[in-house]
Protein backbone atom coordinates (compact mmCIF):
# COMPACT_ATOMS: atom_id res chain seq x y z
CA UNK A 1 0.00 0.00 0.00
CA UNK A 2 2.91 2.35 0.80
CA UNK A 3 4.45 1.76 -2.63
CA UNK A 4 1.12 2.50 -4.34
CA UNK A 5 0.68 5.78 -2.42
CA UNK A 6 4.22 6.84 -3.33
CA UNK A 7 3.53 6.11 -7.00
CA UNK A 8 0.27 8.11 -6.93
CA UNK A 9 2.12 11.12 -5.44
CA UNK A 10 4.78 10.93 -8.16
CA UNK A 11 2.07 10.66 -10.81
CA UNK A 12 0.24 13.65 -9.33
CA UNK A 13 3.38 15.81 -9.45
CA UNK A 14 3.88 14.72 -13.09
CA UNK A 15 0.31 15.77 -13.93
CA UNK A 16 1.04 19.16 -12.33
CA UNK A 17 4.17 19.41 -14.56
CA UNK A 18 6.45 19.47 -11.50
CA UNK A 19 8.86 17.18 -13.29
CA UNK A 20 11.90 17.51 -11.00
CA UNK A 21 9.92 16.55 -7.88
CA UNK A 22 8.17 13.73 -9.73
CA UNK A 23 11.50 12.40 -11.05
CA UNK A 24 13.14 12.47 -7.59
CA UNK A 25 10.28 10.55 -5.96
CA UNK A 26 9.93 8.11 -8.89
CA UNK A 27 13.65 7.22 -8.89
CA UNK A 28 13.55 6.54 -5.13
CA UNK A 29 10.50 4.33 -5.58
CA UNK A 30 12.12 2.59 -8.55
CA UNK A 31 15.26 1.67 -6.54
CA UNK A 32 13.08 0.22 -3.76
CA UNK A 33 10.94 -1.77 -6.21
CA UNK A 34 14.04 -3.28 -7.85
CA UNK A 35 14.28 -5.90 -5.08
CA UNK A 36 10.55 -6.70 -4.83
CA UNK A 37 8.04 -8.76 -6.81
CA UNK A 38 5.68 -5.87 -7.59
CA UNK A 39 6.08 -6.33 -11.34
CA UNK A 40 3.02 -4.28 -12.33
CA UNK A 41 4.10 -1.30 -10.19
CA UNK A 42 7.68 -1.69 -11.47
CA UNK A 43 6.30 -1.49 -15.02
CA UNK A 44 4.22 1.62 -14.26
CA UNK A 45 7.08 3.39 -12.45
CA UNK A 46 9.53 2.70 -15.31
CA UNK A 47 6.90 3.98 -17.76
CA UNK A 48 6.39 7.15 -15.66
CA UNK A 49 10.15 7.89 -15.44
CA UNK A 50 10.40 7.46 -19.21
CA UNK A 51 7.52 9.94 -19.64
CA UNK A 52 9.29 12.48 -17.36
CA UNK A 53 12.49 12.30 -19.43
CA UNK A 54 10.36 12.51 -22.59
CA UNK A 55 8.65 15.71 -21.40
CA UNK A 56 12.04 17.24 -20.47
CA UNK A 57 13.49 16.34 -23.91
CA UNK A 58 16.08 13.85 -22.58
CA UNK A 59 15.05 11.29 -25.17
CA UNK A 60 17.95 8.84 -24.73
CA UNK A 61 17.24 8.42 -21.01
CA UNK A 62 13.55 8.10 -21.81
CA UNK A 63 14.39 5.14 -24.07
CA UNK A 64 16.44 3.50 -21.28
CA UNK A 65 13.50 3.49 -18.84
CA UNK A 66 10.90 2.61 -21.49
CA UNK A 67 13.03 -0.46 -22.27
CA UNK A 68 13.15 -1.35 -18.56
CA UNK A 69 9.34 -1.23 -18.54
CA UNK A 70 9.26 -3.36 -21.70
CA UNK A 71 11.63 -5.89 -20.14
CA UNK A 72 9.49 -6.17 -17.00
CA UNK A 73 6.39 -6.67 -19.17
CA UNK A 74 8.07 -9.44 -21.14
CA UNK A 75 9.29 -11.18 -17.97
CA UNK A 76 5.83 -10.97 -16.40
CA UNK A 77 4.17 -12.49 -19.46
CA UNK A 78 6.99 -14.95 -20.22
CA UNK A 79 7.05 -13.75 -23.82
CA UNK A 80 9.57 -12.23 -26.20
CA UNK A 81 7.71 -9.80 -28.41
CA UNK A 82 8.93 -9.61 -31.98
CA UNK A 83 7.40 -9.31 -35.39
CA UNK A 84 6.13 -12.93 -35.30
CA UNK A 85 4.51 -12.71 -31.84
CA UNK A 86 0.71 -12.46 -31.82
CA UNK A 87 -0.53 -12.52 -28.20
CA UNK A 88 -4.22 -12.65 -27.45
CA UNK A 89 -5.70 -9.17 -26.91
CA UNK A 90 -6.14 -7.93 -23.34
CA UNK A 91 -5.78 -4.72 -21.34
CA UNK A 92 -2.06 -5.58 -21.05
CA UNK A 93 -1.74 -5.48 -24.83
CA UNK A 94 -3.00 -1.90 -24.74
CA UNK A 95 -0.28 -0.99 -22.22
CA UNK A 96 2.35 -2.82 -24.27
CA UNK A 97 1.42 -1.13 -27.54
CA UNK A 98 1.31 2.30 -25.88
CA UNK A 99 4.83 1.56 -24.59
CA UNK A 100 6.05 0.37 -28.00
CA UNK A 101 4.64 3.55 -29.56
CA UNK A 102 6.52 5.65 -26.97
CA UNK A 103 9.84 3.89 -27.66
CA UNK A 104 9.39 4.17 -31.43
CA UNK A 105 8.54 7.88 -31.14
CA UNK A 106 11.68 8.56 -29.07
CA UNK A 107 13.89 6.79 -31.63
CA UNK A 108 12.06 8.77 -34.33
CA UNK A 109 12.87 12.06 -32.56
CA UNK A 110 16.61 11.28 -32.28
CA UNK A 111 16.67 10.31 -35.98
CA UNK A 112 17.30 6.58 -35.44
CA UNK A 113 14.67 5.68 -38.00
CA UNK A 114 15.47 1.96 -38.35
CA UNK A 115 14.86 1.39 -34.64
CA UNK A 116 11.70 3.52 -34.78
CA UNK A 117 10.36 1.46 -37.71
CA UNK A 118 11.09 -1.76 -35.81
CA UNK A 119 9.01 -0.72 -32.79
CA UNK A 120 6.16 0.68 -34.89
CA UNK A 121 5.94 -2.61 -36.81
CA UNK A 122 5.76 -4.57 -33.54
CA UNK A 123 2.48 -2.77 -32.89
CA UNK A 124 1.16 -3.60 -36.34
CA UNK A 125 2.13 -7.28 -35.94
CA UNK A 126 0.31 -7.70 -32.62
CA UNK A 127 -2.72 -9.35 -34.26
CA UNK A 128 -6.36 -8.46 -33.65
CA UNK A 129 -6.58 -5.54 -31.25
CA UNK A 130 -9.54 -4.43 -29.16
CA UNK A 131 -11.37 -1.12 -29.51
CA UNK A 132 -9.16 0.60 -26.92
CA UNK A 133 -6.04 -0.02 -29.02
CA UNK A 134 -7.27 1.21 -32.40
CA UNK A 135 -5.91 4.74 -31.91
CA UNK A 136 -2.45 3.40 -31.00
CA UNK A 137 -2.35 1.25 -34.12
CA UNK A 138 -3.49 4.16 -36.29
CA UNK A 139 -0.75 6.34 -34.73
CA UNK A 140 1.85 3.69 -35.62
CA UNK A 141 0.64 3.67 -39.24
CA UNK A 142 0.71 7.48 -39.32
CA UNK A 143 4.25 7.69 -37.86
CA UNK A 144 5.55 5.10 -40.32
CA UNK A 145 3.96 7.11 -43.11
CA UNK A 146 5.80 10.23 -41.94
CA UNK A 147 9.16 8.39 -41.87
CA UNK A 148 8.71 7.11 -45.43
CA UNK A 149 7.51 10.55 -46.59
CA UNK A 150 10.66 12.13 -45.08
CA UNK A 151 12.75 9.60 -47.04
CA UNK A 152 10.69 10.28 -50.22
CA UNK A 153 9.42 6.67 -50.30
CA UNK A 154 5.99 7.88 -51.27
CA UNK A 155 4.36 4.54 -52.17
CA UNK A 156 4.90 3.13 -48.68
CA UNK A 157 4.04 6.48 -47.11
CA UNK A 158 0.66 6.47 -48.89
CA UNK A 159 0.02 2.80 -48.07
CA UNK A 160 0.45 3.37 -44.31
CA UNK A 161 -1.41 6.66 -44.41
CA UNK A 162 -4.41 4.96 -46.05
CA UNK A 163 -4.32 2.28 -43.33
CA UNK A 164 -4.47 5.01 -40.67
CA UNK A 165 -7.46 6.62 -42.41
CA UNK A 166 -9.18 3.22 -42.69
CA UNK A 167 -8.90 2.55 -38.93
CA UNK A 168 -10.26 5.98 -37.94
CA UNK A 169 -13.10 5.59 -40.43
CA UNK A 170 -14.01 2.16 -39.06
CA UNK A 171 -13.97 3.53 -35.50
CA UNK A 172 -16.12 6.53 -36.64
CA UNK A 173 -13.54 9.01 -35.32
CA UNK A 174 -14.19 11.75 -37.86
CA UNK A 175 -11.90 14.38 -36.35
CA UNK A 176 -8.89 12.04 -36.32
CA UNK A 177 -9.83 10.79 -39.80
CA UNK A 178 -9.77 14.38 -41.10
CA UNK A 179 -6.26 14.86 -39.65
CA UNK A 180 -5.09 11.61 -41.25
CA UNK A 181 -6.55 12.72 -44.59
CA UNK A 182 -4.63 15.99 -44.22
CA UNK A 183 -1.36 14.06 -43.81
CA UNK A 184 -2.23 11.88 -46.83
CA UNK A 185 -2.96 14.94 -48.95
CA UNK A 186 0.43 16.40 -47.96
CA UNK A 187 2.13 13.36 -49.50
CA UNK A 188 0.34 14.01 -52.81
CA UNK A 189 1.26 17.70 -52.46
CA UNK A 190 4.97 16.81 -52.16
CA UNK A 191 4.59 14.64 -55.29
CA UNK A 192 3.09 17.70 -57.04
CA UNK A 193 -0.17 15.80 -57.61
CA UNK A 194 -2.15 18.94 -56.79
CA UNK A 195 -5.47 17.62 -58.10
CA UNK A 196 -5.49 14.60 -55.76
CA UNK A 197 -4.15 16.69 -52.84
CA UNK A 198 -6.97 19.22 -53.32
CA UNK A 199 -9.58 16.43 -53.44
CA UNK A 200 -8.36 14.84 -50.18
CA UNK A 201 -8.06 18.19 -48.34
CA UNK A 202 -11.70 18.93 -49.27
CA UNK A 203 -12.73 15.45 -48.12
CA UNK A 204 -11.08 16.05 -44.74
CA UNK A 205 -12.81 19.43 -44.38
CA UNK A 206 -16.19 17.95 -45.26
CA UNK A 207 -15.88 15.43 -42.40
CA UNK A 208 -15.63 18.14 -39.72
CA UNK A 209 -17.53 21.03 -41.29
CA UNK A 210 -20.24 20.85 -38.60
CA UNK A 211 -17.88 20.05 -35.70
CA UNK A 212 -17.12 23.13 -33.58
CA UNK A 213 -14.88 21.45 -30.99
CA UNK A 214 -11.48 23.03 -30.35
CA UNK A 215 -9.63 20.04 -31.81
CA UNK A 216 -11.72 20.04 -34.98
CA UNK A 217 -11.27 23.80 -35.31
CA UNK A 218 -7.48 23.47 -35.19
CA UNK A 219 -7.58 20.79 -37.90
CA UNK A 220 -9.84 23.02 -40.05
CA UNK A 221 -7.29 25.83 -39.87
CA UNK A 222 -4.51 23.41 -40.94
CA UNK A 223 -6.58 21.95 -43.81
CA UNK A 224 -7.76 25.36 -45.09
CA UNK A 225 -4.21 26.69 -45.13
CA UNK A 226 -2.74 23.69 -46.97
CA UNK A 227 -5.66 23.67 -49.42
CA UNK A 228 -5.00 27.36 -50.07
CA UNK A 229 -1.35 26.61 -50.78
CA UNK A 230 -2.32 23.76 -53.15
CA UNK A 231 -4.64 26.08 -55.08
CA UNK A 232 -1.96 28.76 -55.10
CA UNK A 233 0.46 26.33 -56.77
CA UNK A 234 -2.26 25.62 -59.36
CA UNK A 235 -2.66 29.40 -59.83
CA UNK A 236 -6.26 29.12 -58.69
CA UNK A 237 -7.56 32.49 -57.37
CA UNK A 238 -9.72 30.68 -54.79
CA UNK A 239 -6.51 30.07 -52.82
CA UNK A 240 -6.94 33.48 -51.20
CA UNK A 241 -10.50 32.65 -50.06
CA UNK A 242 -9.34 29.49 -48.27
CA UNK A 243 -6.31 31.27 -46.87
CA UNK A 244 -8.60 33.93 -45.41
CA UNK A 245 -10.73 31.19 -43.79
CA UNK A 246 -7.58 29.70 -42.29
CA UNK A 247 -6.48 33.03 -40.85
CA UNK A 248 -9.98 33.80 -39.53
CA UNK A 249 -10.02 30.48 -37.65
CA UNK A 250 -6.54 31.16 -36.31
CA UNK A 251 -7.63 34.61 -35.14
CA UNK A 252 -10.75 33.13 -33.48
CA UNK A 253 -8.62 30.55 -31.67
CA UNK A 254 -6.37 33.32 -30.41
CA UNK A 255 -9.38 35.38 -29.29
CA UNK A 256 -10.77 32.38 -27.36
CA UNK A 257 -7.41 31.84 -25.69
CA UNK A 258 -7.12 35.52 -24.79
CA UNK A 259 -10.65 35.53 -23.34
CA UNK A 260 -9.83 32.43 -21.34
CA UNK A 261 -6.70 34.05 -19.92
CA UNK A 262 -8.59 37.26 -19.10
CA UNK A 263 -11.36 35.30 -17.35
CA UNK A 264 -8.79 33.33 -15.40
CA UNK A 265 -7.00 36.52 -14.30
CA UNK A 266 -10.31 38.16 -13.37
CA UNK A 267 -11.37 35.11 -11.31
CA UNK A 268 -8.05 35.10 -9.48
CA UNK A 269 -8.38 38.83 -8.88
CA UNK A 270 -11.86 38.41 -7.41
CA UNK A 271 -10.63 35.56 -5.22
CA UNK A 272 -7.70 37.65 -3.96
CA UNK A 273 -10.02 40.55 -3.17
CA UNK A 274 -12.28 38.25 -1.18
CA UNK A 275 -9.29 36.90 0.74
CA UNK A 276 -8.03 40.41 1.44
CA UNK A 277 -11.49 41.43 2.65
CA UNK A 278 -11.66 38.43 5.00
CA UNK A 279 -8.15 39.13 6.28
CA UNK A 280 -9.04 42.79 6.90
CA UNK A 281 -12.14 41.85 8.95
CA UNK A 282 -10.05 39.40 10.96
CA UNK A 283 -7.38 42.03 11.51
CA UNK A 284 -9.95 44.55 12.70
CA UNK A 285 -11.40 42.00 15.11
CA UNK A 286 -7.98 41.24 16.53
CA UNK A 287 -7.25 44.97 16.81
CA UNK A 288 -10.46 45.57 18.71
CA UNK A 289 -9.71 42.71 21.11
CA UNK A 290 -6.21 44.07 21.65
CA UNK A 291 -7.58 47.56 22.38
CA UNK A 292 -10.03 46.18 24.94
CA UNK A 293 -7.28 44.16 26.62
CA UNK A 294 -5.04 47.22 26.61
CA UNK A 295 -7.73 49.35 28.27
CA UNK A 296 -8.22 46.80 31.05
CA UNK A 297 -4.50 46.67 31.76
CA UNK A 298 -3.81 50.37 31.34
CA UNK A 299 -4.60 51.45 34.87
CA UNK A 300 -2.62 48.65 36.45
CA UNK A 301 0.41 49.28 34.22
CA UNK A 302 0.44 53.09 34.58
CA UNK A 303 2.98 53.14 37.41
CA UNK A 304 5.35 50.81 35.54
CA UNK A 305 4.92 52.88 32.37
CA UNK A 306 6.12 56.02 34.13
CA UNK A 307 9.35 54.25 35.13
CA UNK A 308 10.20 52.89 31.70
CA UNK A 309 8.90 55.72 29.45
CA UNK A 310 12.20 57.55 29.55
CA UNK A 311 14.04 54.42 28.42
CA UNK A 312 11.56 53.91 25.59
CA UNK A 313 12.04 57.50 24.39
CA UNK A 314 15.80 57.03 24.29
CA UNK A 315 15.51 53.66 22.56
CA UNK A 316 13.13 55.07 19.94
CA UNK A 317 15.45 57.97 19.30
CA UNK A 318 18.39 55.63 18.68
CA UNK A 319 16.23 53.34 16.59
CA UNK A 320 15.11 56.26 14.43
CA UNK A 321 18.69 57.31 13.92
CA UNK A 322 19.60 53.79 12.91
CA UNK A 323 16.61 53.53 10.53
CA UNK A 324 17.51 56.89 9.02
CA UNK A 325 21.04 55.67 8.28
CA UNK A 326 19.67 52.47 6.76
CA UNK A 327 17.24 54.41 4.56
CA UNK A 328 20.04 56.72 3.46
CA UNK A 329 22.21 53.71 2.56
CA UNK A 330 19.30 52.10 0.69
CA UNK A 331 18.65 55.37 -1.15
CA UNK A 332 22.29 55.61 -2.22
CA UNK A 333 22.26 51.97 -3.33
CA UNK A 334 19.04 52.42 -5.34
CA UNK A 335 20.44 55.58 -6.93
CA UNK A 336 23.63 53.75 -7.89
CA UNK A 337 21.59 50.85 -9.32
CA UNK A 338 19.47 53.30 -11.36
CA UNK A 339 22.63 54.91 -12.74
CA UNK A 340 24.01 51.48 -13.73
CA UNK A 341 20.65 50.58 -15.30
CA UNK A 342 20.60 53.81 -17.32
CA UNK A 343 24.16 53.13 -18.49
CA UNK A 344 23.23 49.59 -19.49
CA UNK A 345 20.08 50.71 -21.33
CA UNK A 346 22.04 53.45 -23.10
CA UNK A 347 24.64 50.91 -24.23
CA UNK A 348 21.87 48.61 -25.48
CA UNK A 349 20.23 51.48 -27.40
CA UNK A 350 23.55 52.55 -28.94
CA UNK A 351 24.35 48.95 -29.93
CA UNK A 352 20.84 48.44 -31.34
CA UNK A 353 20.97 51.73 -33.26
CA UNK A 354 24.27 50.59 -34.77
CA UNK A 355 22.71 47.28 -35.83
CA UNK A 356 19.64 49.06 -37.27
CA UNK A 357 21.90 51.41 -39.19
CA UNK A 358 23.87 48.52 -40.63
CA UNK A 359 20.68 46.68 -41.64
CA UNK A 360 19.22 49.80 -43.28
CA UNK A 361 22.47 50.55 -45.09
CA UNK A 362 22.82 46.94 -46.30
CA UNK A 363 19.24 46.90 -47.56
CA UNK A 364 19.70 50.26 -49.36
CA UNK A 365 22.94 49.13 -51.02
CA UNK A 366 21.34 45.82 -52.03
CA UNK A 367 18.38 47.65 -53.62
CA UNK A 368 20.71 50.02 -55.51
CA UNK A 369 22.81 47.12 -56.79
CA UNK A 370 19.76 45.11 -57.83
CA UNK A 371 17.55 47.89 -59.22
CA UNK A 372 20.14 50.26 -60.73
CA UNK A 373 23.59 48.74 -61.27
CA UNK A 374 22.26 45.37 -62.41
CA UNK A 375 19.81 47.08 -64.77
CA UNK A 376 22.57 49.25 -66.26
CA UNK A 377 24.78 46.19 -66.86
CA UNK A 378 21.89 44.36 -68.52
CA UNK A 379 21.23 47.39 -70.74
CA UNK A 380 24.89 47.57 -71.76
CA UNK A 381 24.86 43.87 -72.62
CA UNK A 382 21.74 44.34 -74.78
CA UNK A 383 23.42 47.21 -76.71
CA UNK A 384 26.47 45.07 -77.36
CA UNK A 385 24.25 42.22 -78.58
CA UNK A 386 22.55 44.62 -81.00
CA UNK A 387 25.97 45.86 -82.17
CA UNK A 388 27.17 42.28 -82.84
CA UNK A 389 24.33 41.76 -85.31
CA UNK A 390 25.64 44.67 -87.44
CA UNK A 391 28.91 42.80 -88.12
CA UNK A 392 27.13 39.94 -89.95
CA UNK A 393 29.03 37.17 -88.14
CA UNK A 394 32.44 38.89 -88.11
CA UNK A 395 32.15 40.19 -84.55
CA UNK A 396 35.34 41.80 -83.15
CA UNK A 397 36.93 39.81 -80.32
CA UNK A 398 36.79 42.88 -78.04
CA UNK A 399 32.96 42.90 -78.11
CA UNK A 400 32.77 39.21 -77.08
CA UNK A 401 35.28 39.80 -74.26
CA UNK A 402 33.37 42.89 -73.14
CA UNK A 403 30.10 40.92 -72.99
CA UNK A 404 31.81 38.18 -70.97
CA UNK A 405 33.15 40.80 -68.52
CA UNK A 406 29.67 42.39 -68.22
CA UNK A 407 28.08 38.97 -67.54
CA UNK A 408 30.65 38.24 -64.84
CA UNK A 409 30.07 41.69 -63.31
CA UNK A 410 26.28 41.11 -63.32
CA UNK A 411 26.72 37.79 -61.50
CA UNK A 412 28.98 39.38 -58.89
CA UNK A 413 26.49 42.23 -58.39
CA UNK A 414 23.69 39.67 -57.85
CA UNK A 415 25.85 37.69 -55.40
CA UNK A 416 26.80 40.84 -53.50
CA UNK A 417 23.16 41.97 -53.37
CA UNK A 418 22.13 38.52 -52.01
CA UNK A 419 24.90 38.63 -49.35
CA UNK A 420 23.80 42.08 -48.18
CA UNK A 421 20.13 41.14 -47.85
CA UNK A 422 18.85 37.66 -48.73
CA UNK A 423 16.62 37.83 -51.79
CA UNK A 424 14.97 34.60 -50.65
CA UNK A 425 14.09 36.31 -47.37
CA UNK A 426 12.49 39.29 -49.17
CA UNK A 427 10.58 37.16 -51.70
CA UNK A 428 9.57 34.05 -49.78
CA UNK A 429 9.98 34.84 -46.10
CA UNK A 430 11.80 33.71 -42.99
CA UNK A 431 11.21 29.95 -43.26
CA UNK A 432 12.68 29.60 -46.75
CA UNK A 433 15.61 31.94 -45.99
CA UNK A 434 16.66 29.93 -42.91
CA UNK A 435 16.31 26.64 -44.81
CA UNK A 436 18.45 28.09 -47.61
CA UNK A 437 21.19 29.13 -45.17
CA UNK A 438 21.12 25.74 -43.41
CA UNK A 439 21.29 23.88 -46.74
CA UNK A 440 24.22 26.05 -47.82
CA UNK A 441 26.22 25.38 -44.66
CA UNK A 442 25.41 21.67 -44.18
CA UNK A 443 28.26 19.38 -45.24
CA UNK A 444 30.12 16.22 -44.20
CA UNK A 445 31.41 17.96 -41.05
CA UNK A 446 28.13 19.37 -39.73
CA UNK A 447 24.43 18.80 -40.47
CA UNK A 448 21.72 21.41 -39.86
CA UNK A 449 18.22 20.03 -39.15
CA UNK A 450 15.42 22.57 -39.68
CA UNK A 451 11.82 22.35 -38.50
CA UNK A 452 9.17 25.08 -38.81
CA UNK A 453 5.59 25.13 -37.57
CA UNK A 454 2.89 27.67 -38.52
CA UNK A 455 5.50 30.09 -39.94
CA UNK A 456 3.90 32.83 -42.06
CA UNK A 457 5.02 36.06 -43.69
CA UNK A 458 5.60 38.88 -41.20
CA UNK A 459 6.57 42.54 -41.30
CA UNK A 460 9.65 42.80 -43.54
CA UNK A 461 11.80 44.69 -41.01
CA UNK A 462 10.83 42.13 -38.36
CA UNK A 463 11.85 39.25 -40.68
CA UNK A 464 15.21 40.91 -41.45
CA UNK A 465 15.98 41.39 -37.74
CA UNK A 466 15.11 37.77 -36.88
CA UNK A 467 17.06 36.48 -39.90
CA UNK A 468 20.17 38.44 -38.89
CA UNK A 469 19.93 37.14 -35.31
CA UNK A 470 19.68 33.53 -36.50
CA UNK A 471 22.49 34.02 -39.02
CA UNK A 472 24.71 35.25 -36.17
CA UNK A 473 23.83 32.14 -34.13
CA UNK A 474 24.61 29.87 -37.11
CA UNK A 475 27.95 31.67 -37.59
CA UNK A 476 28.78 31.06 -33.92
CA UNK A 477 28.07 27.33 -34.36
CA UNK A 478 30.27 27.16 -37.47
CA UNK A 479 33.15 29.16 -35.91
CA UNK A 480 33.27 27.93 -32.34
CA UNK A 481 31.10 24.88 -31.53
CA UNK A 482 32.94 22.06 -33.39
CA UNK A 483 29.50 20.43 -33.56
CA UNK A 484 28.47 17.58 -35.86
CA UNK A 485 24.74 18.23 -35.62
CA UNK A 486 22.71 21.41 -35.15
CA UNK A 487 18.96 21.79 -34.79
CA UNK A 488 16.87 24.89 -35.57
CA UNK A 489 13.18 25.00 -34.61
CA UNK A 490 10.87 27.87 -35.61
CA UNK A 491 7.35 28.00 -34.24
CA UNK A 492 4.54 30.54 -34.11
CA UNK A 493 2.73 30.22 -30.78
CA UNK A 494 -0.12 32.68 -30.38
CA UNK A 495 1.38 36.15 -30.67
CA UNK A 496 4.94 34.91 -30.08
CA UNK A 497 7.60 33.60 -32.45
CA UNK A 498 9.76 31.04 -30.61
CA UNK A 499 13.18 29.97 -31.85
CA UNK A 500 15.31 27.10 -30.55
CA UNK A 501 18.91 26.69 -31.80
CA UNK A 502 20.77 23.63 -30.43
CA UNK A 503 24.09 21.96 -31.19
CA UNK A 504 26.11 19.01 -29.82
CA UNK A 505 29.38 20.90 -29.78
CA UNK A 506 31.99 21.74 -27.12
CA UNK A 507 29.75 24.26 -25.30
CA UNK A 508 31.00 27.00 -22.97
CA UNK A 509 30.53 28.41 -19.49
CA UNK A 510 27.37 30.56 -19.21
CA UNK A 511 28.73 32.82 -16.47
CA UNK A 512 27.86 36.48 -17.01
CA UNK A 513 31.50 37.40 -17.68
CA UNK A 514 32.01 34.76 -20.36
CA UNK A 515 28.82 35.69 -22.17
CA UNK A 516 29.63 39.41 -22.10
CA UNK A 517 33.02 38.67 -23.71
CA UNK A 518 31.27 37.74 -26.97
CA UNK A 519 30.41 40.74 -29.14
CA UNK A 520 28.05 38.63 -31.25
CA UNK A 521 26.07 37.49 -28.21
CA UNK A 522 25.91 41.09 -26.96
CA UNK A 523 24.42 42.18 -30.28
CA UNK A 524 21.88 39.35 -30.19
CA UNK A 525 20.93 40.17 -26.60
CA UNK A 526 20.55 43.87 -27.44
CA UNK A 527 18.39 43.12 -30.48
CA UNK A 528 16.07 40.76 -28.58
CA UNK A 529 15.82 43.23 -25.67
CA UNK A 530 14.70 46.08 -27.94
CA UNK A 531 12.17 43.75 -29.65
CA UNK A 532 10.63 43.12 -26.18
CA UNK A 533 11.67 39.49 -26.41
CA UNK A 534 13.36 36.97 -24.14
CA UNK A 535 16.71 35.26 -24.66
CA UNK A 536 17.87 32.16 -22.72
CA UNK A 537 21.26 30.49 -23.23
CA UNK A 538 21.97 27.04 -21.75
CA UNK A 539 25.40 25.55 -22.22
CA UNK A 540 28.02 23.48 -20.41
CA UNK A 541 31.53 22.65 -21.48
CA UNK A 542 31.56 19.48 -23.64
CA UNK A 543 27.75 19.27 -23.45
CA UNK A 544 26.57 21.41 -26.35
CA UNK A 545 24.61 24.67 -26.39
CA UNK A 546 20.93 25.59 -26.69
CA UNK A 547 19.59 29.10 -27.30
CA UNK A 548 15.88 29.82 -26.79
CA UNK A 549 14.35 33.05 -28.10
CA UNK A 550 10.77 34.30 -27.79
CA UNK A 551 9.70 37.60 -29.42
CA UNK A 552 6.31 39.24 -30.05
CA UNK A 553 5.31 38.93 -33.72
CA UNK A 554 4.93 42.04 -35.87
CA UNK A 555 2.41 41.10 -38.52
CA UNK A 556 2.59 41.82 -42.23
CA UNK A 557 0.16 44.27 -43.80
CA UNK A 558 -3.08 42.76 -45.13
CA UNK A 559 -1.97 42.80 -48.80
CA UNK A 560 0.64 40.09 -48.25
CA UNK A 561 1.43 37.15 -50.54
CA UNK A 562 0.87 33.47 -49.82
CA UNK A 563 3.94 31.53 -48.68
CA UNK A 564 4.74 27.88 -48.36
CA UNK A 565 3.39 25.38 -45.86
CA UNK A 566 5.77 23.83 -43.33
Amino acid sequence: MEFINDFKKSEEFFTQKKYSISLEKSLKLFSRLDTTNYSELYFKTSFLIGDIFRETNDHKKAIVYYKKALKSFNNENNLTYNEKTTPSPSINDVNLNKLLLRVGSEFHIIKEKDSAISYYKRILSSGTLNQLDLTTKASAYSNLSNIYREDSIYDLAKEYSYESVKIYRKANKKVLESAALGNLASIYLEQKNYKEAKKIYLEGLDLIKLDSSSRATRYKEFLYFNLAYTLYLQKDYRAYDYQEKSYNIKDDLRDVEIRRIVDEIYTKHELNLEKEKTALVEEQRKLKEAQEAKASLLFGALSILVLIISGIVIYNYKLRQKNLKLKLSESNLIQQQNIEKLKSEAQVKILNATIDGKETERKLIAEILHDNVSALLSSANMHLTATRKQFNGNTPQEIEKTQAIISEASQKVRDLSHNLVSSILLKFGLEYAIKDVAKKYSNSQIKFDISAQNINRYNQEFEIKIFNVMQELINNILKHSKAQNAQINLKEEGTQLTILVKDDGVGFSTSSSSISDGIGLNQIEARIHVMNGKLTINSKENSGTSVHISVPIIKQEKNFKLTSVS
